[in-house]
C-alpha cells in the first residue's frame, strides 16, 4: 500500500476507462475541480448510499464546474449496471488492478468479521484546478458524504490561490 498523499501535493495522475469504454485522464481536468472517490464495490449497501448521495447532489457539483469520479475494482459491465440501476449521472471508473487506488493510498488491509484481507479503503480526494489535492477524506462514512465534499469544495473555491 502506498502512503496517502497529502493536501497540497500533486494528485497522482491516472487514466482509466468508464462503463462505456471512454478514457478519462485526471490531468485533463486541469482548470477544474474533480472529486476522486474510492469505494469497495458496485451495488453494495454502503457504496450505494454513497453513490446516491453524490447523485442527489449532482446539480450542486455541476453548478460548481466539478466532476465526480467514482473508482472501484469491478469492471465496466458492473459499472454500467450500477449506473443504470440507480440513475447515477457521474463517471464511474474501473480500477481493476487497483493500481490507482494504491497510488492514492486507498488500497489497504481491512478486517471484517475477524478476517483480514486487502481491499479498497473508502476514501475521497478533492483535486483542485492546479492538479493538487485540496482536501482528503481518508475514512469515509457513506451517508451524506457528498455534502461534506460540497462544503469543502465551496471553501476551496472561495480561498484565493
Amino acid at each position: 500500500m502506498s502512503a496517502l498523499p497529502k493536501a497540497g501535493e500533486l494528485a497522482p495522475d491516472f487514466e482509466l476507462r468508464d462503463d462505456e469504454g471512454r478514457s478519462h485522464r485526471l490531468s485533463s481536468r486541469r482548470g477544474h475541480f474533480t472529486v476522486v472517490y474510492f469505494y469497495p464495490a458496485d451495488d453494495t449497501p454502503g457504496c450505494t448510499k454513497e453513490a446516491c448521495s453524490f447523485r442527489d447532489n449532482d446539480s450542486a457539483f455541476q453548478e460548481a464546474d466539478t466532476e465526480v469520479w467514482g473508482l472501484s475494482p469491478q469492471g465496466p459491465a458492473s459499472k454500467a449496471a450500477f449506473r443504470a440501476k440507480y440513475g447515477l449521472p457521474f463517471t464511474l471508473l474501473a480500477d481493476e488492478d487497483h493500481a490507482v487506488a494504491d497510488s492514492f493510498g486507498a488500497w489497504g488491509e481491512k478486517t471484517n468479521y475477524g478476517k483480514t484481507y486487502w481491499g479498497i479503503v473508502r476514501s475521497s480526494f478533492l483535486v483542485g484546478p492546479d492538479g493538487r489535492i485540496a482536501h482528503i477524506w481518508p475514512k469515509v462514512k457513506p451517508e451524506d458524504h457528498a455534502v461534506e465534499v460540497l462544503t469543502a469544495l465551496r471553501e476551496s473555491r472561495s480561498t484565493p490561490t
